[in-house]
């Protein structure tokens, strides 16, 4: 056989070779240089990455737990709004172009995701009454484009009362502060309403839309010479508990609220839903919708874990005491 024969043959079965190659790529089958798209989930926060931070790993620590890695078989893509309707809605416009499978959303990140078209799958934190907000329908069957859970458990707004009695025996009247624009917060009122008056304790309502209403209302607050304030925890109420804390402290008014945020920003106490539990909580949410469950049939939860916590550092600058029952029963003591 020739030199040449050989090296036709050779060129022949190299042709043959890049012809099937492209007869593979052709047909769509895989090849080393192909990658299969991680799930892409987008969480938006309507607080600060300060303010959660925390959360976040909480709930990344829930998909751990589920089998998903971030940067290995899902992406998460975590964004913050600082407390500014205008950024939430300018960062869920951003997160719509990245083309997520959900939006994971909470506080002012909520609303401005779900009203995004065509719509996205979410699931959302909620402070409120999701209802109330417009963001589903029922709990049992939110029947729209997100589910999730709610922190608004008004069965515990007479433990929270019961709690500052215990730690204020001779309590007679109450403030309120609340926003009027938090979803459930009519609900969250009359439930306060009708455990101070089981308790005996006359209440005060005081609302504010923002950080100058808030602070025009706390002279009238003062005024009223309260034996203990209740903040509902909206997003107002965490945005200023820091400067609550210091008034609260000033005019000696035990305070209390339902999120562990408040005491240990210098609040008395709080008794209500442990975000972190909750968070860790909705990434199952998550796992469901990525495997093929509709937002729509997924029914939205309430918190089962409930914490205690109260400050004693707070407690002794107001010459109070903590009875030795509360301390027996708190989850955590700030001290």
């Amino acid at each position: 056989m020739s030199s040449k024969t050989v090296k036709d043959g050779s060129l022949g079965r190299r042709r043959l070779m890049l012809g099937l190659g492209a007869a593979i790529a052709a047909c769509g089958l895989p090849t080393r240089a192909q990658t299969v798209a991680m799930p892409r989930v987008a969480f938006l926060s309507g607080s600060t990455k300060a303010d959660g931070e925390a959360f976040l790993a909480s709930y990344v620590e829930g998909l751990r737990d589920l089998g998903y890695r971030d940067g290995h078989n899902i992406v998460v893509d975590a964004r913050w709004a600082d407390y500014s309707a205008e950024q939430a809605s300018r960062l869920a416009t951003e997160i719509a172009a990245s083309k997520p499978t959900v939006i994971v959303a909470n506080g002012g990140g909520i609303a401005p995701v779900c009203q995004l078209a065509p719509p996205l799958s979410v699931v959302f934190m909620h402070s409120g009454d999701p209802i109330d907000a417009g963001f589903a329908d029922s709990f049992a069957r939110p029947g729209r484009n997100a589910t999730g859970m709610s922190l608004l458990a008004l069965e515990l707004i007479g433990k929270r009362l019961e709690i500052l009695k215990q730690i204020q025996p001779g309590m007679r009247r109450v403030a309120f502060l609340a926003s009027p624009e938090h979803a459930g917060q009519q609900r969250e009122l009359a439930a306060s309403r009708k455990a101070a008056e089981q308790l005996g304790v006359e209440v005060a309502y005081h609302e504010a839309r923002n950080p100058t209403e808030l602070a025009a209302a706390l002279p009238a607050v003062a005024a009223g010479r309260p034996d203990a304030v209740m903040l509902f925890a909206d997003a107002l109420m965490i945005g200023q508990r820091k400067e609550l804390a210091s008034f609260c402290l000033q005019y000696r008014i035990p305070s209390a609220a339902s999120w562990s945020a408040f005491p240990d920003s210098g609040h008395l106490a709080s008794y209500g839903p442990e975000r972190h539990a909750a968070w860790r909580r909705l990434a199952s949410f998550v796992d469901r919708i990525l495997k093929g469950a509709r937002p729509a049939d997924l029914p939205i939860e309430l918190p089962t874990v409930v914490e205690l916590v109260v400050n004693r550092r707070t407690a002794s600058a107001m010459n109070l005491t903590l009875p030795p029952a509360i301390l027996a029963r708190a989850d955590r003591v700030v001290s």
